[in-house]
């Protein structure tokens, strides 16, 4: 199985492109959102209860994922390294690759990122009302002080893709291209 695992701030299309790759491969997305909405019913954001359970949900579903049949799925992740040096993503993406190699399967990272007046104006589309996502200027500034959100994964090769201007279909046919996904 393979993981394409997207990356990159908020807004800045991962779920949209996501969503474009999945109707050329088949692979079913596994968006970062479905779990955040999902343990954030329960349990408030940043507490440990919080944070375990999403990432064991996410660790669970990567792992059947790999032992399935299926060709691919395409995950969908803020990436962040704090500010004084913490790298708790890190740790996370390690768990996530040994998951998907136990099954000999592959974590195939595509890093996206545009220019931040666009960033903001995708911030305020209203499809970022249908999850929890992050919708102001103010509250990404405030996440951007804690974060560098602009790191590379630092396991394997991210393709970069500035798509600042370039259609999320474009976007999706040069991953499926690069990464010779059938």
């Amino acid at each position: 199985m393979k993981l394409l695992f997207i990356y990159g701030p908020p807004a800045v299309g991962k779920l949209t492109i996501a969503r474009e790759l999945s109707k050329t491969t088949g692979y079913k997305i596994f968006h970062n959102h479905l779990t955040v909405d999902l343990v954030s019913s329960i349990f408030s954001m940043g507490t440990e209860a919080y944070s375990d359970l999403v990432e064991d949900i996410r660790l669970e579903v990567v792992e059947r994922a790999a032992k399935s049949k299926l060709n691919g799925i395409i995950f969908t992740f803020v990436y962040g390294i704090e500010t004084y040096g913490g790298r708790e993503d890190d740790r996370f993406i390690k768990k996530v690759i040994g998951k998907v190699e136990r099954h000999k399967g592959r974590v195939l990272f595509v890093k996206l990122t545009c220019e931040e007046k666009i960033l903001h104006k995708r911030l305020k589309h209203p499809s970022r009302g249908n999850f929890k996502k992050v919708h102001k200027i103010k509250v990404l500034k405030s996440i951007k002080k804690k974060y560098d959100l602009n790191a590379t994964v630092p396991f394997g090769q991210s393709f970069i893709i500035d798509n600042t201007r370039l259609s999320p279909k474009k976007v999706a046919n040069m991953i499926k291209s690069h990464y010779k996904l059938v």
